[in-house]
Order: C-alpha cells, then structure tokens, then sequence
C-alpha cells in the first residue's frame, strides 16, 4: 500500500524559510515522478515544484522560482522543498504527490495534478506578512 506523508509545515513570518519533506512507504521516489503542490482556501490545487524520476529534471512554477528548490534524498526516500524568502501569497496547504510522466515535458504538463496519482494528506503553511 502507497502512502505519502509530508511534514515541516508551520507559521513563519514574510522572508523566512521553511523545509517540507515528503515521505513514501510503498514506493520508490527515485523511480517516480514527485510534486509538490499548494493549494489555498478557495483556489485550486497548483503545481508548486516538480522533479522527474531519478531526480533531473526538476521544474518550477514562475511564482516560486528562484526560491523554492526540491531535491531528492534516495538514502531516505524522500524529495524535500526548500522554501526561502516566504511571502504571504504562499500560504496554504502544501502536499506532496507521485507519479509518471514522459520525459522531456513543458513545466506547466510536469505540474499538472491530473499526473500524480499518490497524494498525502499535506501539511500547513502559512506565512505572517
């Protein structure tokens, strides 16, 4: 049985940083997909960051890059979001997601929802301005 679990969520105030982490039991993440996905109280769910099996390439929306980085740990089995310079606009519930998708994709495909298929229950974060 897959199962995703994501942690680090919290209150921080507008510049600071936080790091989400992304736990599976069931899967290998090296061989998935993985995304990271936000989602604020009456908006749908958006990509945030994404990163292709094996860990390259990763993929950005335009409103975090430059701030946000998701690596993998292949050790621990998870993909981890670095959240710097946090702004208010990025609060929201944060989850984390598995799938497949082809190699070589335009970023907004790589950040679609609807290629993920294994979903946690997320994680809170909200940002004080």
């Amino acid at each position: 049985q897959v199962q995703m679990v994501e942690s680090g969520g919290g209150l921080v105030q507008a510049g600071g940083s936080l790091r989400l982490s992304c736990t599976a039991s069931g899967l290998t993440l090296d061989d998935h997909a993985v995304g990271w996905f936000r989602q604020a109280p009456g908006k749908a769910r958006e990509g945030v960051a994404g990163i292709y099996a094996g860990g390259d390439p990763t993929y950005y929306a335009a409103s975090v890059k430059g701030r946000f980085t998701i690596s993998l740990d292949r050790a621990k089995n998870t993909v981890d979001l670095q959240m710097d310079n946090l702004q208010s606009e990025d609060t929201a519930m944060y989850y984390c997601a598995a799938g497949t998708i082809p190699p070589a994709v335009a970023t907004a495909w790589a950040l679609a929802p609807a290629q993920y298929s294994a979903w946690g229950q997320g994680t809170q974060v909200t940002v004080s301005s």
